[in-house]
């Protein structure tokens, strides 16, 4: 395709046998991928990991629009590069200014990511930005201008959707796994407080807790006014770097939510439930959102020579990610203001009162939306340096200049470290400090076993309406499978309902 203007072989005068083995092997590495995803997918059944399975299923579900995403590329490229526009329309917007690509041409036909808004001017200074030869700088030239997007350059865009995807996942995989090894550790807390606190004799002992001298209120509480409020948000910034959570913060808040959800199941394993719940939002935090991708797309369109914005854009999660910590550190201590100045002394252990009027907006599932932002914004970044590393090189001007690369990949391990050391513990505990429940605290042959039983409830009691205009009074499972009903479902949807009704068994 280079110098003397010889043709690439056509697939009718290529040999059978090269056909064949490309083909072979293709088939056999995409085969072996899926069957992959589908043992992964019968061993977490097997091991009664329908969140994690779920996860995997959204992991498909990614792979199947990227496999969407590569054909309508493979399939339309022809017509892409033979969409034909003046000259002075790819003058603009460029990542790398003229001077920067000129030193570039002798390295690859395309020059780099700026194929997106540049191509070679028709006069007798082509920049390279196409491969010699090809038919779309042929058509266009003969009209006078030049193609809107090079083929080389739809392969390499092709490339870096791939990469992006991949590196969120793994990216989301590692910030999940090594915060949940931070939180099992919490287990033997758990043990603790069940070997501890629950004989029958200790839970009905008469105590009177005096509130002030409470070890939890004497951590966070810090008087009254003003200062103590600007100190409590500068102890709230601080704490995140240091013991995120202690044992007395999980403790108290394990307690709180009990008495609140729970109270007549003293022996309620809230770690467990806290583990369950979270595997149950990895689901979503695993995935490319259709806002993500607007995200990415206004990224690549700001990327434009002397703005830096790779560099600026870096700072995004960073400080979304402290200012999480430092919102969920602040809800701690929220609640145990809100005890401090009710009470001086109460009868029992110290019971904190779990409530959506402590997170922003009042939900405490925006949290979650701003965690899977910050996973997948970094997650962009590293993909776009690792794919222009490989694609174009180090030296590549779009790869921006030593100063502005080497703080974006510190900022990039900060948040991975502080992420999952910090803040997805914090997001796992004080996140169950929320008005409602998650629909987690049921196990998953309970929630099958409710939802089913009160549709049926719902449906007999509709049906008696119907045949006797009147309410099924005399039933009186009818109110309660209706009453169930709207427990789970609240429990589903934590935000924007009024509180559910407290479990009247163990849960």
């Amino acid at each position: 395709m280079s110098g003397g203007g010889e043709e690439e072989a056509t697939l009718e005068h290529t040999p059978t046998w090269v056909v064949a083995l490309v083909c072979t092997v293709i088939v056999a590495v995409s085969l072996a991928a899926e069957r992959f995803l589908h043992y992964g997918g019968k061993f977490l059944k097997k091991r009664d990991q329908k969140p994690l399975y779920e996860a995997l299923q959204k992991i498909k579900e990614e792979l199947m629009l990227l496999g969407f995403i590569s054909l309508l590329l493979t399939v339309t490229q022809n017509g892409i590069t033979k969409i034909c526009v003046p000259p002075g329309f790819t003058h603009h917007m460029l990542p790398c200014d003229s001077n920067e690509g000129e030193g570039e041409k002798s390295k690859t036909p395309i020059s780099h990511f700026q194929s997106f808004f540049s191509s070679p001017d028709i006069s007798g200074t082509v920049r390279r930005l196409l491969a010699e030869g090809s038919s779309s700088s042929s058509y266009c030239a003969r009209k006078h201008k030049v193609p809107l997007l090079s083929l080389e350059a739809i392969h390499h865009l092709h490339i870096f959707i791939f990469v992006l995807a991949v590196v969120h996942v793994t990216y989301c995989v590692l910030t999940i796994f090594f915060g949940g090894l931070n939180i099992r550790q919490w287990k033997h807390w758990e043990d603790s407080i069940a070997k501890d606190n629950y004989e029958t004799q200790r839970v009905l002992e008469p105590k009177i807790t005096h509130v002030h001298q409470h070890d939890f209120i004497k951590g966070h509480f810090l008087g009254f006014g003003k200062d103590s409020v600007l100190m409590g948000w500068l102890h709230s910034f601080f704490k995140q770097f240091y013991g995120s959570v202690t044992k007395l913060d999980y403790t108290t808040l394990r307690h709180g939510f009990i008495m609140t959800h729970c109270k007549s199941n003293p022996k309620f394993n809230f770690h467990k439930y806290m583990i369950r719940a979270l595997e149950d939002d990895f689901k979503q935090v695993v995935g490319i959102s259709w806002y993500l991708w607007i995200f990415v797309v206004l990224f690549l369109l700001l990327n434009i020579s002397g703005w830096h914005t790779y560099f600026w854009i870096a700072f995004i999660p960073f400080i979304l990610l402290l200012a999480v910590g430092t919102k969920l550190e602040h809800v701690i201590i929220q609640l145990a203001h809100e005890v401090a100045e009710k009470h001086a002394a109460i009868e029992g252990e110290l019971v904190v009162q779990p409530s959506d009027a402590h997170f922003w907006f009042h939900r405490p599932h925006f949290i979650l939306f701003l965690i899977h932002f910050i996973l997948f914004q970094n997650s962009f970044e590293i993909a776009f340096f690792f794919w222009i590393l490989v694609t174009y090189g180090f030296d590549s001007c779009i790869m921006g200049q030593v100063r502005y690369i080497v703080p974006r990949l510190v900022i990039g391990v900060f948040i991975l470290v502080l992420c999952s050391y910090s803040t997805l513990p914090l997001y796992a505990l004080v996140t169950q400090m929320g008005t409602h429940f998650k629909k987690a605290i049921f196990d998953e042959h309970v929630q099958v076993g409710l939802v089913g039983w009160a549709q049926r409830v719902k449906k007999k009691k509709e049906h008696r309406n119907d045949h006797s205009g009147q309410g099924s009074s005399h039933d009186g499972s009818s109110s309660v499978g209706v009453q169930m009903a709207s427990i789970f479902k609240r429990a589903s949807a934590p935000e924007g309902n009024p509180p559910p009704p407290k479990p009247e068994g163990s849960v």
